[in-house]
């Protein structure tokens, strides 16, 4: 993590500042930039990006990826017909 202070604030002011925002919003600070004018502090952060899965709904299933399903549903994930949205609001097939 990288924090940058302007102005004078002692490091356990600048510590305070770390854990108040990590415990808010549960999540690990990848920069803070402090801002100290006088009796404000103006904070500037980042967060560490949080990985995700898409998940999908596909042939009535919840799944993330299908590189652990069988041939049969994968055979049956392929023949699905898929559909799409014309710039009108039509449904085409594609």
């Amino acid at each position: 993590m990288s924090v940058t202070i302007t102005g004078n604030a002692p490091l356990r002011e600048q510590q305070a500042y770390v854990d108040y925002l990590e415990k808010k919003y549960n999540r690990k600070l990848k920069t803070l930039d402090i801002h100290i004018d006088e009796e404000f502090a103006d904070l500037n952060y980042a967060f560490e990006p949080v990985p995700f899965e898409r998940i999908r709904r596909i042939t009535g299933y919840l799944v993330g990826t299908m590189d652990h399903w069988n041939t049969a549903k994968a055979a049956e994930e392929a023949d699905r017909v898929k559909h799409g949205v014309t710039m009108d609001g039509a449904m085409e097939q594609l």
